[in-house]
């Protein structure tokens, strides 16, 4: 297989060559996520806090579906740092046709499980309606999320950053368009409300999937094939799972995590779980750039370290955090000023308002630690040091975060700001932890990569 169209990255690669797509991608994602809320505010503020609720749960399927997905960019960064090529068809075949079959197996279980999960989150009645049809629809759809996650780590560590920000463009277009026709256009007569959400969400990710897909085989990058996998590399996709379980493991724990405190925050009234709501859609745009960042310097680090350039990976990742910090703090500190202003265009309720500026103040912390967290995770995962990042989720997430959430929060009565300074105390300790742990170099010597084991893929 020759490289001609996969871009060569190194340690003399711009962050803002991957960065800077990856930026606006996760901004138009970012924005796809937003619209649903903002139309739906102005359709019914119950339906605001119910697809709030859903997202959660669906955010927790995302996860399952990213074991293989990041897994899939560990191997295909490093693999292609050590310029093995004749194994990347392989690759591919595995990550996309085990999550297809991990994807449509995991739709019908959170289905089938849907009233027990809503209950469980103790989702109030007027919400839970419509959370339930939002999780029918776009959870039953998971598969189409899952195959996606695949390419679109594919197309990242080949270098082509820009065809997720083209993909995203294009399914926000769709997005609000469908929304606009289900909730105030010529489909409004129907009175579908979030299911009509839903669906429009559902065709808008069949068509970000067919467009990834056309896109891989249009520029050659791959192939995808079962003929790969003939005979099946067992030992391959045990690599992948022993990859991805511990990252996965990561993200599904805190992820568990913030749906106890989701529960918490659920059994405080209406008002805080909209204050959140809302809050969150305001939050998701201080940490994009962090994000961006950290997800490039994870490229990178997983090329240099394939290619055996632990120095320059470790350099490179200290560089990226005198970046990504200053921006994050700057973000999340206009977020608190101004968003007296910009909770309105959600809602006119004082109480909401007032519950939202304690909340943006407080997630000035989360974001200096979830910076960190981001940066040095995700590098971690890239240079094979996936384990570390479980443990440490496991004890902060659950001794510190949720412990602090609960008492400063619920016991001490400080309400939904509370909850989130749990979560800043979870991200700050933590991130610093992981920064200590890069520092010392204790990740060097776990790459992925082994050069004389070539009998592993069968």
């Amino acid at each position: 297989m020759r490289r001609k169209n996969t871009i060569v990255i190194d340690e003399k690669t711009p962050l803002l060559l991957l960065a800077g797509p990856m930026f606006l991608e996760l901004f138009l994602n970012t924005m796809l996520n937003n619209v649903d809320m903002l139309m739906l505010s102005h359709y019914d503020e119950y339906a605001v806090g119910a697809v709030g609720n859903a997202n959660n749960i669906m955010f927790m399927m995302n996860i399952l579906f990213n074991v293989i997905a990041t897994a899939t960019s560990v191997v295909v960064a490093q693999y292609l740092g050590a310029k093995q090529f004749d194994k990347m068809n392989m690759i591919y075949s595995l990550a996309v046709v085990v999550n297809l079959v991990v994807g449509i197996v995991l739709s019908g279980a959170f289905c089938a499980a849907n009233p027990l999960i809503v209950k469980l989150l103790n989702i109030s009645p007027e919400m839970r309606p419509h959370a339930m049809i939002y999780i029918y629809i776009v959870g039953g759809c998971g598969f189409l999320t899952a195959v996606f996650n695949v390419m679109l780590q594919i197309l990242r560590c080949n270098g082509h950053t820009r065809i997720g920000m083209v993909v995203t463009l294009i399914i926000n277009v769709i997005n609000i368009l469908g929304n606009y026709m289900f909730l105030y256009g010529p489909l409004s007569f129907m009175n579908l409300g979030v299911a009509g959400v839903a669906i429009a969400t559902v065709g808008a990710r069949a068509i970000a999937v067919a467009a990834v897909l056309v896109f891989f085989f249009r520029k050659k990058i791959g192939r995808i094939s079962p003929k790969y996998l003939n005979p099946f590399p067992r030992k391959l996709l045990a690599k992948m799972i022993k990859i991805g379980l511990p990252s996965g493991g990561e993200n599904l724990t805190y992820n568990l995590y913030q749906t106890t405190m989701l529960s918490f925050v659920n059994a405080m009234g209406n008002e805080p779980v909209l204050a959140r709501s809302y809050c969150n859609t305001l939050i998701s745009f201080a940490m994009i750039f962090s994000n961006a960042s950290a997800m490039s310097t994870q490229i990178i680090t997983g090329h240099l370290v394939g290619a055996g350039k632990s120095d320059e990976a470790y350099k490179r990742v200290f560089k990226t955090l005198l970046t990504s910090m200053p921006i994050t703090i700057a973000l999340a500190s206009i977020n608190a000023l101004i968003c007296g202003y910009t909770l309105q265009f959600f809602t006119e309720n004082a109480e909401i308002i007032a519950l939202g500026q304690m909340i943006m103040i407080v997630d000035i912390f989360v974001e200096i630690g979830r910076c960190l967290n981001m940066t040095f995770v995700c590098s971690l995962k890239a240079a094979g040091a996936y384990m570390f990042p479980l443990i440490m989720g496991l004890l902060c997430n659950w001794g510190l975060g949720l412990t602090t959430g609960y008492m400063v929060g619920v016991a001490m009565g400080i309400g939904v700001a509370g909850i989130y300074a749990g979560t800043a105390t979870d991200e700050c300790i933590r991130g610093l932890i992981v920064m200590y742990y890069w520092y010392k170099k204790r990740w060097v010597g776990k790459s992925v990569v082994d050069r004389k084991d070539e009998s592993e893929y069968e």
